[in-house]
Protein backbone atom coordinates (compact mmCIF):
# COMPACT_ATOMS: atom_id res chain seq x y z
CA UNK A 1 0.00 0.00 0.00
CA UNK A 2 3.11 2.51 1.39
CA UNK A 3 4.33 1.84 -2.33
CA UNK A 4 1.11 2.66 -4.23
CA UNK A 5 0.48 5.65 -2.58
CA UNK A 6 4.00 7.00 -3.31
CA UNK A 7 3.06 6.03 -6.90
CA UNK A 8 0.03 8.00 -6.71
CA UNK A 9 2.01 11.29 -5.50
CA UNK A 10 4.34 11.20 -8.08
CA UNK A 11 2.00 11.09 -10.63
CA UNK A 12 -0.16 13.71 -8.89
CA UNK A 13 3.57 16.10 -8.71
CA UNK A 14 4.64 16.01 -12.40
CA UNK A 15 7.78 17.77 -11.35
CA UNK A 16 9.16 15.30 -9.11
CA UNK A 17 10.32 13.70 -12.41
CA UNK A 18 12.17 16.85 -13.64
CA UNK A 19 13.97 16.79 -10.35
CA UNK A 20 15.05 13.55 -10.11
CA UNK A 21 16.68 13.60 -13.38
CA UNK A 22 18.05 17.13 -12.74
CA UNK A 23 20.29 16.07 -9.23
CA UNK A 24 23.55 14.07 -9.75
CA UNK A 25 24.65 10.85 -8.61
CA UNK A 26 25.72 11.40 -4.88
CA UNK A 27 24.64 15.53 -4.11
CA UNK A 28 24.28 16.59 -1.12
CA UNK A 29 20.34 17.23 -1.13
CA UNK A 30 18.62 19.45 1.39
CA UNK A 31 14.62 19.22 1.03
CA UNK A 32 12.88 21.79 2.57
CA UNK A 33 8.91 21.56 3.24
CA UNK A 34 9.43 17.53 2.10
CA UNK A 35 6.25 16.25 3.22
CA UNK A 36 5.92 12.85 3.83
CA UNK A 37 9.38 12.26 1.60
CA UNK A 38 8.32 10.81 -1.75
CA UNK A 39 10.55 13.09 -3.38
CA UNK A 40 13.62 13.16 -0.99
CA UNK A 41 13.38 9.04 -1.37
CA UNK A 42 13.16 9.19 -4.90
CA UNK A 43 16.53 11.33 -5.05
CA UNK A 44 18.08 8.49 -2.52
CA UNK A 45 16.48 5.32 -4.02
CA UNK A 46 17.53 6.93 -7.44
CA UNK A 47 20.54 8.98 -7.09
CA UNK A 48 21.90 7.50 -4.16
CA UNK A 49 21.99 11.18 -2.96
CA UNK A 50 23.10 12.58 0.67
CA UNK A 51 19.85 14.01 1.77
CA UNK A 52 18.33 15.57 4.58
CA UNK A 53 14.19 16.97 4.74
CA UNK A 54 12.69 19.64 7.04
CA UNK A 55 8.73 19.75 7.51
CA UNK A 56 6.66 21.63 9.78
CA UNK A 57 3.88 19.36 10.30
CA UNK A 58 4.50 16.57 12.58
CA UNK A 59 2.67 13.55 10.74
CA UNK A 60 4.13 13.91 7.75
CA UNK A 61 7.41 14.17 9.56
CA UNK A 62 6.28 10.40 11.05
CA UNK A 63 5.71 9.22 7.46
CA UNK A 64 8.99 10.36 6.07
CA UNK A 65 11.05 8.76 9.00
CA UNK A 66 9.08 5.63 8.26
CA UNK A 67 11.00 5.40 5.02
CA UNK A 68 14.19 5.61 6.16
CA UNK A 69 14.94 9.25 5.79
CA UNK A 70 16.41 12.10 7.83
CA UNK A 71 13.72 14.69 8.73
CA UNK A 72 13.94 17.42 10.86
CA UNK A 73 10.66 18.78 12.19
CA UNK A 74 9.92 22.50 12.32
CA UNK A 75 10.04 26.05 10.27
CA UNK A 76 12.42 25.66 7.50
CA UNK A 77 13.20 29.55 7.41
CA UNK A 78 14.16 29.24 11.51
CA UNK A 79 16.33 25.59 10.37
CA UNK A 80 18.04 27.44 7.62
CA UNK A 81 19.86 29.23 9.96
CA UNK A 82 21.60 26.67 11.45
CA UNK A 83 23.28 25.37 8.56
CA UNK A 84 26.96 26.51 7.56
CA UNK A 85 27.61 28.00 3.99
CA UNK A 86 27.54 25.82 0.92
CA UNK A 87 27.12 23.14 3.16
CA UNK A 88 24.73 21.26 0.22
CA UNK A 89 25.10 20.93 -3.09
CA UNK A 90 21.27 21.67 -3.96
CA UNK A 91 18.64 23.06 -1.60
CA UNK A 92 15.05 21.92 -3.18
CA UNK A 93 11.57 24.27 -2.86
CA UNK A 94 9.40 21.48 -4.51
CA UNK A 95 6.21 23.42 -4.57
CA UNK A 96 6.59 25.11 -1.31
CA UNK A 97 8.24 28.44 -2.64
CA UNK A 98 4.73 29.68 -2.73
CA UNK A 99 4.39 28.99 0.99
CA UNK A 100 7.06 31.17 2.14
CA UNK A 101 6.36 34.02 3.98
CA UNK A 102 9.73 35.57 3.77
CA UNK A 103 10.19 34.57 -0.06
CA UNK A 104 13.15 37.05 -0.35
CA UNK A 105 14.61 35.56 3.05
CA UNK A 106 14.13 31.85 2.17
CA UNK A 107 15.77 31.97 -1.26
CA UNK A 108 18.60 34.14 0.19
CA UNK A 109 19.34 31.52 2.75
CA UNK A 110 18.96 28.96 0.68
CA UNK A 111 21.44 29.96 -2.17
CA UNK A 112 24.27 30.89 1.26
CA UNK A 113 23.74 27.18 2.25
CA UNK A 114 23.71 25.39 -1.21
CA UNK A 115 25.47 25.57 -4.45
CA UNK A 116 21.87 25.42 -6.47
CA UNK A 117 18.48 26.17 -5.75
CA UNK A 118 15.45 23.74 -7.60
CA UNK A 119 12.10 25.89 -7.30
CA UNK A 120 8.54 24.67 -8.62
CA UNK A 121 5.63 26.23 -8.04
CA UNK A 122 1.86 26.35 -10.12
CA UNK A 123 1.63 28.92 -12.53
CA UNK A 124 -0.81 31.63 -12.04
CA UNK A 125 -0.61 32.87 -15.60
CA UNK A 126 -1.65 29.64 -16.69
CA UNK A 127 -4.64 29.80 -19.12
CA UNK A 128 -6.99 27.71 -17.31
CA UNK A 129 -7.07 29.98 -14.03
CA UNK A 130 -7.02 33.02 -16.58
CA UNK A 131 -10.34 32.21 -18.30
CA UNK A 132 -11.76 31.12 -15.36
CA UNK A 133 -11.12 34.57 -13.48
CA UNK A 134 -12.13 35.99 -16.70
CA UNK A 135 -15.52 34.10 -17.34
CA UNK A 136 -16.67 33.32 -13.51
CA UNK A 137 -14.90 36.62 -11.89
CA UNK A 138 -14.11 34.06 -8.95
CA UNK A 139 -10.35 32.86 -7.29
CA UNK A 140 -9.54 30.11 -9.65
CA UNK A 141 -9.05 26.19 -9.44
CA UNK A 142 -7.68 24.05 -10.99
CA UNK A 143 -5.75 20.68 -11.05
CA UNK A 144 -2.48 22.91 -10.39
CA UNK A 145 -4.28 25.20 -7.68
CA UNK A 146 -6.64 22.99 -6.33
CA UNK A 147 -7.75 24.60 -3.24
CA UNK A 148 -10.48 27.44 -2.48
CA UNK A 149 -9.41 30.62 -1.72
CA UNK A 150 -10.35 30.50 1.97
CA UNK A 151 -8.03 27.14 2.39
CA UNK A 152 -5.36 27.41 0.62
CA UNK A 153 -1.50 26.95 2.53
CA UNK A 154 -0.36 28.98 -0.82
CA UNK A 155 0.32 32.73 0.57
CA UNK A 156 1.62 34.45 -2.97
CA UNK A 157 -0.10 33.62 -6.75
CA UNK A 158 3.26 34.03 -8.88
CA UNK A 159 3.69 33.14 -12.88
CA UNK A 160 6.70 31.98 -14.64
CA UNK A 161 7.22 35.73 -16.13
CA UNK A 162 6.92 36.59 -12.33
CA UNK A 163 9.33 34.37 -11.09
CA UNK A 164 11.97 35.32 -14.27
CA UNK A 165 12.06 39.35 -13.23
CA UNK A 166 12.55 38.16 -9.47
CA UNK A 167 15.84 36.39 -10.17
CA UNK A 168 17.15 39.25 -12.42
CA UNK A 169 16.16 41.82 -9.36
CA UNK A 170 17.71 39.90 -6.80
CA UNK A 171 21.14 39.04 -8.70
CA UNK A 172 19.75 35.10 -9.22
CA UNK A 173 21.18 33.02 -12.34
CA UNK A 174 18.67 30.93 -13.99
CA UNK A 175 21.03 28.03 -15.22
CA UNK A 176 18.48 25.44 -15.92
CA UNK A 177 14.40 26.03 -16.28
CA UNK A 178 11.61 23.23 -17.23
CA UNK A 179 7.80 24.10 -18.44
CA UNK A 180 5.25 21.61 -17.23
CA UNK A 181 1.55 20.88 -18.56
CA UNK A 182 -0.12 17.78 -17.79
CA UNK A 183 0.65 16.41 -21.32
CA UNK A 184 4.01 16.75 -20.53
CA UNK A 185 7.10 19.14 -20.89
CA UNK A 186 6.23 22.85 -22.68
CA UNK A 187 8.62 24.60 -25.07
CA UNK A 188 6.75 27.82 -26.28
CA UNK A 189 4.93 30.59 -24.37
CA UNK A 190 4.81 28.60 -21.17
CA UNK A 191 3.92 31.49 -18.83
CA UNK A 192 0.42 30.97 -20.85
CA UNK A 193 0.60 27.05 -21.47
CA UNK A 194 2.58 25.53 -18.73
CA UNK A 195 0.79 24.89 -15.47
CA UNK A 196 4.00 24.62 -13.32
CA UNK A 197 7.54 26.06 -13.66
CA UNK A 198 10.73 24.45 -12.47
CA UNK A 199 13.47 26.57 -12.00
CA UNK A 200 17.30 25.60 -10.76
CA UNK A 201 19.20 28.87 -10.03
CA UNK A 202 22.16 30.18 -8.53
CA UNK A 203 23.81 33.41 -6.85
CA UNK A 204 25.41 35.72 -9.38
CA UNK A 205 28.89 36.60 -8.49
CA UNK A 206 29.46 32.99 -6.52
CA UNK A 207 32.43 30.36 -7.04
CA UNK A 208 32.60 29.12 -11.05
CA UNK A 209 29.86 26.25 -10.53
CA UNK A 210 28.98 24.91 -14.41
CA UNK A 211 26.02 24.48 -15.20
CA UNK A 212 23.52 22.46 -13.00
CA UNK A 213 20.80 21.37 -15.60
CA UNK A 214 21.05 21.66 -19.93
Amino acid sequence: MARCAEQFEAELRPDYEFIVNTVPEGARVLDLGCGEGTLLKMLVDRKGVRGTGIEIVEERVYEAVEKGLTIHHGDFYEALSYYPDDCFDYVILSQTLQQAHETVAVITESLRVGRFLVASFPNFAHWKPRLQLLLKGRAPVTGALPYQWYDTPNVHSLSIKDFQVFTREQGIRIVGHFYLAKRGRVRFWPNLRAAYGVFVVEKIGGPARGRAVE
